[in-house]
């Protein structure tokens, strides 16, 4: 029994054996039927997205998906901006769609890896089905290079909206708000609309840029206003005789406007106005024209009554204030005027004409000098009057310094001097304003006298008789070196009023002498002065001789008198109340001077060989 069981069991083990056999070799047979029948071919079961391409070759694959997937080609998109669109294929836009390539993906499936892998693979997609996602790409460059030919159909430059003038016309040019396709959003907006492919519709990312200055239709109204009518510029309250007007014609206030852009803390405008700087260039030219120079009441005073009587009375001053009147000009013509007032300042003299004795402090003649000028021309007394003239009824402020060729002011002929002799270099000649000297010093006479520090004086280049001379026409050399010389604007002659109170000039013009007097309240000071006389003398030089072709034959005339030179020191001591409060010396270095002869040609006897002293233009006898 034993050997029974055995031979079963060898019988079975023969059978199983047999039947695992039969199952591989068919497994074998069907695996090499499988992969015979699916050479070249995709195996069964496997699609791309929606389509089975089970036994197709990737060739007959593609072209099927092709057929399938014709969204790239055939899709629409519609890409839009406001009311203009633009109809697109999605592979015109970027969507890129290789068909052949999507079929080999299918076909490599259950061909690669190892053989468990491969057949694991195979198994799967034969048994359960395997679907491969549709591959499509998007090359965003291809979509940017289609948005740029779009972009030059949309984008526009932003303009700034502005005015400017031809002629009398105003002319605008509008703003423009600025447009730019904004590529790259518009690009990611089309990219997600084909993944979806469907047929749909995405606007242009575009970017707006708005002008600072969008209008400026308010601005050149203004402009218009300004240039519709003549500028008229006035002077204040005018009155018969007050200068101006002055008038800008159209066509002066078109050249003027200005048009000026500024930021506002809203961003930007623009300002129209009349250009300062012709305003100020015109205004500048007429100022001179509208100064007045503001001058204190003038006053003698009455030795009778003891109170000022006004002979002139006070002057308030003016002047235009240039930067004031332009702000006010373009204010006005903004406004829409067409006449304009100039902006005048007014100044009030210190002393006007109710001023009394009183109030200045002036109580009584506090020094007086007088000189004399006999044998003067009638211009030399010409000229002495109208500087003298200049002083009469002044009033000096206490503490004030003050310059007579500050309130002499300009000798010339419009101011009427005449020509006389003047002191020129090493010559006397013919000049305007000779004269004046005779003032300047007789003033400076009453200042010393008066006990009055001086602050500047000059004396002459040499003596003149004029200022030796004694009441009659006599000479008295104790008087030299008390001359002053002015000569505008070079040379001065100043002093100080130190007292507490005003000074009150007079001057008093007569035949052959000038009178100065000062009035004010005395302090007790008093002046001891002292001279030298003439020292280290020095005769004249020879006479000189002149040939003057505008003298006849025969004629002869003296131009310069001989004088000898000399040295004078003057000292003063001003005292008060027991002291010394000013020392002064003065110390004057006076040249020789010689005779000049001038003749006409062919005089005889001329130039004298040997001159007389007492007659040096005598010609020698023939």
């Amino acid at each position: 029994m034993r050997r029974n069981t055995i031979h079963s069991l060898q019988r079975g083990m023969i059978t199983a054996i047999g039947g695992v056999s039969l199952f591989v070799l068919a497994s074998v047979i069907f695996t090499l039927g499988f992969h015979i029948n699916f050479t070249g071919r995709i195996y069964p079961g496997i699609s791309v997205g929606w389509v089975d391409l089970s036994g197709k070759t990737p060739a007959e694959a593609a072209v099927l998906l092709a057929a399938e997937y014709d969204y790239p080609h055939n899709g629409q998109i519609l890409l839009r901006d406001g009311e203009r669109t633009w109809l697109a294929s999605p592979v015109e836009v970027g969507l890129v769609f290789d068909p052949l390539m999507n079929a080999q993906q299918a076909y490599d499936l259950g061909r690669s890896g190892s053989v468990v892998e491969r057949l694991g693979d195979q198994f799967q997609a034969w048994y359960h089905g395997f679907t491969l996602p549709l591959k499509m790409s998007f090359d965003q460059r291809i979509a940017a290079h289609y948005l740029k030919s779009l972009a030059a159909q949309v984008d526009i430059p932003t303009i700034e909206a502005s005015l400017h003038v031809e002629g009398l016309e105003v002319l605008v040019q509008p703003g423009q708000i600025g447009r730019q396709v904004d590529i790259s959003a518009t690009v990611i907006s089309i990219e997600a609309l084909t993944q979806s492919l469907m047929d749909g519709e995405t606007p242009l990312v575009v970017d707006e840029d708005p002008p600072v200055i969008m209008d400026v239709n308010q601005q050149a109204q203004v402009a218009r206003e300004i240039i519709s009518a003549p500028l008229i510029v006035k002077f204040p309250g005018a009155e018969e005789g007050n200068p101006g007007p002055w008038a800008f014609a159209r066509e002066d206030l078109a050249g003027m406007l200005v048009i000026e852009r500024v930021t506002t803390p809203g961003g930007a405008e623009y300002q129209i106005g009349l250009s300062d700087e012709r305003l100020r260039r015109f205004l500048t030219e007429i100022a001179p024209g509208l100064e007045i120079q503001e001058e204190n009441a003038r006053f003698i005073f009455n030795d009778d009554t003891r109170q000022l009587d006004l002979i002139q009375p006070a002057i308030y001053g003016q002047t235009l204030d240039v930067e004031t009147t332009i702000q006010v000009i373009n204010e006005r013509v903004l406004a829409g005027e067409h006449e304009v007032a100039l902006d005048m300042e007014y100044t009030t003299p210190k002393v006007t004409d109710d001023a009394t004795a009183e109030a200045l402090g002036i109580s009584e003649l506090v020094s007086s000098h007088t000189t004399y000028y006999y044998g003067s021309d009638s211009s030399r007394r010409q000229n002495i009057a109208t500087a003298a003239a200049r002083f009469h009824g002044l009033l000096i402020p206490p503490g004030e310094t003050f310059s007579m060729a500050e309130a002499l002011g300009d000798v010339s002929l419009d101011t009427g001097y005449a020509e006389a002799w003047i002191i020129y270099g090493d010559r006397t000649i013919k000049g305007v304003g000779g004269g004046v000297c005779q003032v300047s010093t007789t003033l400076f006479r009453t200042v010393f006298f008066g006990g009055f520090p001086i602050a500047e004086r000059h004396p002459h280049a040499y003596r003149v008789y004029y200022y030796e001379q004694t009441y009659g026409g006599g000479q008295d050399a104790k008087w030299a070196g008390l001359d002053a010389t002015v000569y505008v604007p070079v040379v001065d002659f100043k002093f100080t009023n130190d007292t507490g109170y005003w000074l009150l000039m007079e001057t008093y013009v007569g035949a052959n002498y000038l009178t100065w007097k000062f009035y004010s309240t005395g302090d007790g000071r008093t002046v001891d002065w002292s001279t030298t006389g003439l020292t280290d003398k020095q005769d004249p030089p020879e006479p000189r001789y002149e040939e003057n072709e505008d003298l006849d034959k025969g004629e002869i005339k003296q131009v310069d008198w001989s004088v000898e030179g000399a040295v004078v020191t003057v000292t003063r001591d001003v005292w008060r109340d027991g002291q010394i409060i000013d020392e002064d010396t003065f110390e004057t270095h006076y040249m020789p001077w010689r005779a000049v002869c001038e003749y006409g040609p062919g005089t005889s006897g001329m130039p004298p060989g040997d001159p007389d002293p007492d007659n040096p233009c005598k010609p020698d006898k023939d």
